[in-house]
């Protein structure tokens, strides 16, 4: 009988544990010095609410996609991207904040949406995070959800998991201070978002 209660404490106290790990928040995987680094870069450019970058992007579902240049300019909680097709020739562009956003150069009219993600998937197909990506894009974690960080030899984050994406830092800008992208890929099957960051303008 006694045995029997031990037997049932301790099958108790493991599915608490169980269920404690199943609850606890996703860590950031690194060392002791590049948590530190990471925390120091976003203290300094999470507060950069003005900032700009000029380069090449590419999207697909899987099946269709477009690709082109880009220039995104960021002011407060306010964007503005121009999407640039080579091949065509034509350009839009897309600006907004908390309240919308609008897409013009599409059609005659300019387009109205409820965020920057809806409207590109409504008009392109396309499902590009512009809101997430306001921070990828700088490679810091997007504040108000879990992510998980795992960094490269160069000691800067290589891979960051986050609402469902997995975004890869294939190369850095590591002589600037604080270091900065070059190429960030995006992926959630089966959709993908690469850029190509050719140059940064950072206060």
């Amino acid at each position: 009988m006694i045995h029997d209660l031990r037997f049932a404490l301790r099958l108790l106290v493991a599915s608490a544990l169980l269920a404690l790990a199943a609850c606890a928040p996703v860590r950031t995987r690194g060392t002791a010095a590049q948590l530190a680094a990471q925390t120091a870069r976003e203290q300094r450019l999470g507060v950069q609410t003005h900032w700009s970058l000029q380069g090449r992007f590419a999207v697909s579902d899987g099946h269709d996609g477009g690709s082109g240049n880009l220039s995104w300019q960021q002011n407060g909680d306010r964007y503005s991207l121009i999407l640039r097709a080579p091949v065509t020739g034509k350009t839009a562009r897309l600006q907004g904040g908390p309240e919308g956003a609008v897409l013009t150069g599409v059609h005659q009219s300019p387009i109205q949406g409820v965020d920057a993600q809806a409207l590109l998937a409504d008009q392109f197909g396309w499902q590009m995070p512009v809101a997430q990506l306001t921070w990828w894009v700088r490679g810091l974690r997007a504040p108000d959800s879990s992510a998980q960080l795992s960094y490269g030899e160069n000691g800067l984050p290589s891979l960051l998991q986050q609402d469902g994406w997995k975004v890869e830092y294939r190369d850095w800008y590591a002589d600037r201070n604080p270091p900065l992208p070059r190429k960030v890929y995006a992926s959630k099957p089966p959709y993908s978002v690469r850029l190509l960051i050719e140059t940064w303008q950072m206060p």
